[in-house]
């Protein structure tokens, strides 16, 4: 008997211990010191999503024939996600660039000695862009600081130049990299253009990037950088093919592929272009 009775005692403690779960509201409830408090609700309104951006190149490639005195290169774009208050402000800014394959360069100090100008003091840096073409909204100081500029590397004076032996805070080093800097300015192979990034609507950009008649033979990226109240929000990027046409490309790649017959070639077309001009302008 008091067998039975425990089990019977046993399994209504257990029966009432679930039935709370079984009535009543079945929502879930959470319990804050001793309060209890409903369950969120699942339906809330939608977070605003990042802004994106991406790019498109009006070509592809490049070709370069004799007759070659530069080009102008335009880059299209488009903001996605786009937040209405900020853009009526306009407060986004974009700066979009195209940097040339990189190769290392060296830079020449020229003294004079003994009335001769002779090469002194050399600096040599690793992976520089060969060309380096920059269009903004706006003028950069008004963008963003220098210490954005610095860690995106961006910008003819900020973009990352490493010496080959030394430091980067070496004031000869500094020195080199201005000159360095200033002397491809000068060729007109970095440039700055401000306010040739324009909005054709809303959301919709375009930027004009003119290249030089001098412009490296190559692969080059194109970056188009947004920025939101001076803050960096993202990068898009695509690629730009500059190749050599017609005879010239025929006599680059002789050049390189067969660089010894090709020097052989040079010299003996040399001498053979002297001895005919003697033969012409020689006098009886």
């Amino acid at each position: 008997m008091k067998t039975h009775f425990a089990k019977t005692l046993f399994a209504t403690l257990l029966l009432s211990a679930f039935l709370p779960l079984q009535s009543g509201d079945t929502a879930p409830r959470k319990k804050d010191r001793g309060q209890e408090i409903p369950a969120v609700n699942a339906l809330q309104e939608p977070q605003q999503l990042p802004e994106t951006i991406e790019i498109g190149l009006s070509t592809e490639t490049i070709a370069i024939a004799s007759n070659f005195n530069g080009t102008n290169l335009t880059i299209f774009g488009a903001l996605d996600n786009a937040d209405p208050l900020i853009r009526r402000q306009a407060r986004y800014d974009i700066i979009v660039v195209l940097e040339g394959p990189q190769r290392n360069l060296v830079i020449r100090e020229k003294s004079r000695y003994l009335g001769v100008w002779v090469n002194a003091d050399s600096e040599t840096f690793q992976s520089v862009p060969l060309s380096y073409s920059l269009a903004s909204t706006r003028p950069l100081q008004d963008i963003t600081d220098e210490r954005t500029y610095r860690q995106l590397s961006l910008g003819v004076n900020y973009f990352s130049m490493t010496p080959e032996y030394g430091t980067l805070t070496d004031p000869n080093t500094i020195r080199f990299a201005q000159e360095l800097r200033n002397l491809k300015s000068h060729q007109g192979i970095y440039t700055q253009n401000v306010g040739s990034v324009e909005f054709v609507s809303q959301t919709l950009f375009r930027a004009t990037l003119a290249l030089s008649a001098n412009v490296p033979v190559g692969r080059h990226k194109a970056r188009a950088l947004l920025f939101r109240h001076g803050v960096f929000i993202g990068e898009a990027n695509s690629h730009l093919n500059i190749v050599k046409a017609g005879l010239e490309q025929q006599v680059y790649e002789a050049a390189h592929q067969y660089s010894l017959a090709y020097g052989l070639f040079a010299v003996f077309l040399a001498g053979l272009t002297g001895w005919i001009g003697q033969l012409l302008f020689r006098k009886d």
